[in-house]
Formats: structure tokens, sequence, C-alpha cells
């Protein structure tokens, strides 16, 4: 992590071997399975984790290594979440079901806005994942900037005397 000299942002890189989080809501399960497959040549030179259900289905349908965590109502989506702070995931596809209640909905909407916190490329639906997995960038480090939270909640503090 470089920073940059006007301290408000820090450059983050992306390497050329991404950490990609795979998650699908119960009704995109079969989608997400199946696009995995089509782009299995891609995916298998990255890490791959996942939700639950979801990443033991993609393994067991595909063949790609997906580490597990929890399912999504069970704090899995949390858990991608933290690891995005972290810098342990560069990449989300997340097959989300517009059309169905989800129980855990603020879980996801809690994921999706850490996602964009940290500028995470993150995909919705078929059509964004394979724009994202087809770009040059799946092959290449990309850096980019994002907002330094430390410097900025220092200048919010000192404002505040």
């Amino acid at each position: 992590m470089e920073q940059n000299l006007d301290n408000k942002y820090i450059t983050f890189t992306i390497g050329k071997q991404k950490r990609i989080a795979l998650i699908a809501h119960d009704g995109k399960k079969s989608e997400l399975i199946e696009w995995c497959a089509q782009h299995k040549e891609i995916l298998q030179r990255h890490f791959l984790c996942g939700t639950g259900t979801t990443a033991r289905l993609i393994s067991e349908h595909t063949g790609l290594p997906v580490k597990g965590y929890n399912s999504g109502p069970l704090g899995g989506d949390q858990q991608i979440g933290a690891k995005i702070v972290e810098g342990g995931i560069d990449f989300v596809i997340f097959f989300s079901d517009p059309l169905e209640a989800q129980p855990h909905d603020p879980d996801v909407k809690a994921l999706l806005r850490i996602a964009q916190v940290y500028d995470i490329p993150i995909a919705n639906n078929k059509a964004t994942a394979d724009f994202m997995v087809t770009s040059k960038f799946m092959d290449e480090e990309y850096q980019h900037n994002v907002l330094n939270f430390k410097q900025n909640i220092a200048n919010r503090v000192e404002a505040m005397k």
C-alpha cells in the first residue's frame, strides 16, 4: 500500500492473481454455477472463495477449488465484507435475486456498501461478470486510489476542535 503525497488517498494494488468472492442467492445459484463452468479457464488462475452452499456447489459442479465461509444468513456476507476491509478480497461476483425478498438483506447491503467504500469491483449479474472477467485487468496488476480513512477521520476530529 503506497500513500499519495496529499494524504487524501491510499493507492491499493490488486495483483495479477485476483482473490474473488463468489456469492449467489438461492434463486441464482444454478446461474452462477453455470457461469463459473463457462469461465473455468479464467477462474482457475485466481483464488476463489464464497459463502456456504454456493462455494460447495461451485466446487462440486466445476471442480474449481472454492474456500467456503458461512452461508449468507449465518454471517457469510459479513465474513466476505470483513475480508474486503482486511485487504483479502479484490473482486466480488454476487448474483443477487432482485425478485425475491432476502431475510438477510441488511447484511447484503452492508457487503455491497463496503465493496463500494473500498473501490472493489463487484458484479451483480451475468453481463457485468462477463465484462469483468474478460477485461484486460484480469491478467495484470491494477492500482486504484481509496480514500485514506485514517486521515479523513483525523481531519474530522481536528475540525470538531
